[in-house]
């Protein structure tokens, strides 16, 4: 991720909170290192570790107005209209999200992406197993998730469908993000539900395929195993100029995260080329209606 060249004003910005926290992070860094500030010294003056220092200048955490105030005072930053304006930052990024009501059932590791979801302006994903849980049906997602927490609680399922469901709002107007989104034909023929399940979650992916902020391919399994190997991946483009790509891999317990350009390099390419060999977006629907027909 590239360091930021100046801090946007507040009106400026067109994100929430997870995507404010990486800008200030970057600025808090830059600001630290133009004045040959170490990081252990800037953790003693806000009473800190350097490895809470390190997790303020990744976005990885919130931040205490009291601990940017001195921070800036060590750093410099005399201008009170500079200083203010980063405090003002900072209180809109500790505004809490939706999510924190459902905390007893969205666990640590995927709360960061919830956040920098909602902030992106583009998402674009790979699928090889499930629809992507942004374009799944209500039906579908249920399903989804009771085979892959099996034995746990009906309500804890439910309250992990209630996330999921909302999460597909930023799909909605007035303000949509853009989604595109290839699917491995193998996600399209999966049988996940019973018949009326799946026809109607292939319907939705029809409608979902004529809007114009969403873009939908499947890669064919005539186009053979050499791009469309591996895992899903997710990488999130944002509006600022001072974030860069990231990508977003997930896995069984976890997930990781990938912010370096040299990191996130290979992941969009992977994305450009199944987009290139994919038939072209305008053919989804009709590859889907032929699914729905051989149900």
């Amino acid at each position: 991720m590239g360091d930021m060249t100046e801090i946007p004003d507040r009106d400026s910005l067109q994100s929430g909170p997870s995507a404010l926290r990486l800008l200030i992070g970057a600025h808090l860094r830059r600001l630290r290192e133009a004045a040959g500030v170490t990081r252990e010294a800037a953790a003693y003056t806000i009473r800190g570790s350097q490895s809470k220092i390190s997790r303020m200048e990744a976005g990885r955490t919130s931040f205490k107005p009291r601990d940017v105030t001195d921070l800036l005072l060590l750093y410099g930053v005399r201008d009170q209209a500079e200083r203010d304006s980063l405090l003002a930052l900072v209180a809109q990024a500790n505004v809490p999200r939706w999510w924190q009501e459902y905390r007893d059932v969205v666990p640590d590791w995927f709360e960061p992406y919830l956040g920098l979801e909602q902030d992106a302006a583009l998402i674009r994903g790979y699928a090889v197993q499930f629809v992507p849980a942004l374009l799944q049906t209500e039906g579908y997602a249920r399903e989804v998730l009771r085979s892959s927490h099996e034995g746990e609680p009906a309500e804890r399922v439910e309250r992990l469908l209630a996330v999921r469901l909302r999460r597909r709002r930023i799909l909605d107007p007035p303000a949509p993000r853009k989604l595109w989104a290839v699917l491995d034909e193998g996600v399209l023929h999966r049988r996940v539900g019973d018949e009326e399940t799946m026809r109607a979650q292939l319907e939705h992916l029809a409608r979902m395929a004529e809007r114009p902020h969403v873009t939908l391919q499947v890669f064919p399994f005539s186009a053979g195993a050499a791009l469309g190997g591996g895992g899903p991946v997710t990488l999130l483009r944002f509006a600022q100029e001072g974030l860069g790509d990231m990508v977003y891999a997930e896995h069984l317990t976890g997930a990781q995260f990938f912010t370096k350009e040299a990191e996130v390099r290979p992941y969009r390419h992977l994305l450009n080329e199944l987009g290139v060999h994919a038939p072209p977006p305008a053919e989804t629907p009709a590859i889907l209606r032929g699914i729905i027909a051989r149900l």
